[in-house]
């Protein structure tokens, strides 16, 4: 606890604060928590503006993802590479024939 997290809820929105409690439920309790803006032409999109909410609670029934702001990495997608692989080898077999 007292980790910066980033929670993704059902409908889209998107907070950033730090983690002060939670429980079985996963309901969330954030403190200095921002949400991310969403771009106002495409509300799918989110945008790096934010808006300060301070001390939220967040219920576990509207969270998706809860995730840690630092030690975090991205790595490569193991399924694309395979499906490529598959493809290339597709593709040198019908060239054979």
């Amino acid at each position: 606890m007292d980790a910066t997290v980033q929670v993704k809820c059902l409908g889209g929105r998107q907070l950033e604060g730090t983690l002060k409690g939670y429980d079985e439920l996963v309901n969330l309790v954030l403190e200095d928590c921002e949400e991310y803006l969403r771009d106002p032409n495409d509300h799918d999109k989110i945008t790096d503006k934010k808006r300060k909410l301070g001390v939220v609670v967040v219920r576990g029934t509207q969270v998706s993802l809860v995730s840690p702001q630092e030690g975090v990495e991205e790595i490569a997608n193991p399924f694309l590479v395979e499906e490529e692989e598959e493809e290339e080898e597709g593709g040198e077999e019908e060239g054979e024939e």
